[in-house]
């Protein structure tokens, strides 16, 4: 009787959906072309607190820096949080969109980039400003507190915890779960999750390896730190391939080689950036011990006159979906979605701050993905055998077909919503 009570009310609240989409698919493509980086996402974060604001929401914004808090309290009821991450990457767009970003901005090195929402939170911020609207237009349907949380800095690790340092537990109610979702390469129209490990745990690391620079025609007098970095990159392709086992996970992916600044110039040192993504806590250990002793080791035996610097530069948590949680929304999804377009899908590589907020509060939180290719492109890709050609996120070429991708997604985030919520 529950599960028909939240039918009818997820019906009642996304039949305004025709009505919307028109204004949310402008805000999406608005968005796409006026990216901004981590931690600078203010024009973003007017646009969230606007529309929230509009939507009749007790709004706060600069949590964080930059992070928007909405509050709808509609009744007795529980608490339930959506959130959508805001910020986007240095990367120049190539999709050829009529509505693709030109934009630049400047880094935190001071230097000057292309950025492009070539991750998709820019779908996130339409969904999250679809759903809040359409709940808040049809109150009528159900009881409880709505939380909108738009949050910055998700591609640096940063924003979830600049939130929770700035207040957050303590400056607004503590939610019954946390509810998130990101689009993926996947048929659009299509959710998919799982509980238990649903994104890595990652860690990313700058390695400083120290030479003796020389002429380019006199080798000798010097120790090369581009042969040392050579030596480096491919011995730290043995870990995954000889220190982790079959039965567990891990990638090492180097990301930055940089060393010298002329073709005849033996330069000084050499800069590597590497990134780790696991899925246990153990192999994360040994992991970060294996490049630790590889680092080490191939400087000592080029005679390096320094040891390596090897600098933390971010981590993410493993994002661990609640088991009962996740069973909630599964069935939730069933029964508003047909059979077809709610998938099963393991962990992923990638690597996601959302669950801070779960594990900071002490609740429950359940992360799922959204597909966001055209279904007959990606079942054509399937077929032969050529799905990792499609465009993954952060590549210059990502971008989600808008329908029905924006229609799940604020589908997915009420059908959710209304699993906790009381539904009349």
């Amino acid at each position: 009787m529950a599960e028909q009570t939240r039918s009818k009310s997820a019906s009642a609240i996304l039949g305004g959906m025709k009505i919307l989409l028109p204004d949310v698919e402008a805000l999406y493509k608005d968005i796409h072309a006026h990216p901004e980086l981590s931690m600078q996402e203010t024009r973003t974060a007017g646009i969230a607190a606007d529309r929230l604001a509009q939507a009749g929401y007790e709004v706060t914004a600069g949590v964080g820096k930059t992070g928007v808090v909405g509050l709808l309290r509609n009744g007795k009821g529980p608490t339930v949080m959506l959130r959508a991450d805001m910020d986007a990457l240095p990367i120049a767009e190539n999709t050829g969109l009529a509505y693709a970003s030109k934009a630049t901005a400047m880094d935190p090195e001071g230097n000057t980039v292309p950025v492009g929402h070539m991750c998709g939170h820019d779908m996130h911020v339409a969904w999250l400003v679809g759903a809040a609207t359409l709940l808040s237009r049809a109150r009528d349907a159900w009881k409880g507190t709505l939380m909108a949380v738009f949050q910055p800095g998700e591609e640096i690790a940063q924003g979830a915890q600049a939130m929770i340092d700035d207040g957050l537990l303590d400056r607004f109610p503590v939610p019954d779960v946390v509810l998130g979702q990101h689009v993926m390469v996947g048929p659009a129209g299509t959710v998919a999750g799982s509980a238990g490990p649903i994104t890595s745990a990652a860690d990313s690391l700058q390695i400083r390896l120290f030479g003796r620079g020389a002429h380019g025609s006199m080798p000798q007098a010097s120790v090369d730190p581009v042969v040392m970095a050579a030596s480096v990159v491919m011995r730290l392709q043995t870990i995954v391939s000889r220190e982790v086992a079959a039965t567990d996970a891990a990638v090492v992916t180097v990301g930055v080689v940089q060393a010298g600044t002329k073709e005849n110039v033996i330069p000084d040192d050499a800069i590597i950036k590497l990134n780790v993504r696991t899925f246990d806590a153990g192999v994360r250990k040994h992991v970060l011990a294996a490049i630790e002793r590889i680092v080490n080791g191939e400087a000592e035996v080029a005679g390096a006159p320094r040891k390596p610097e090897i600098t933390p530069l971010d981590r993410y948590p493993l994002n661990v979906n609640d088991e009962a949680a996740s069973n909630r929304i599964a069935e939730a999804f069933r029964g508003y979605f047909s059979p077809d377009r709610v998938k099963h899908t393991g962990p992923a590589p990638a690597s996601e701050d959302f669950g801070c907020f779960g594990t900071a509060w002490q609740v429950p939180s359940v992360f799922w993905f959204v597909g966001g290719n055209d279904p007959k492109t990606y079942a054509k890709a399937k077929a032969a055998g050529k799905l990792n050609e499609l465009p993954v996120n952060h590549n210059p070429q990502f971008a989600p077909v808008l329908h029905p991708t924006l229609e799940t997604g604020i589908e997915a985030l009420v059908v959710g919503a209304l699993a906790w919520l009381e539904t009349t």
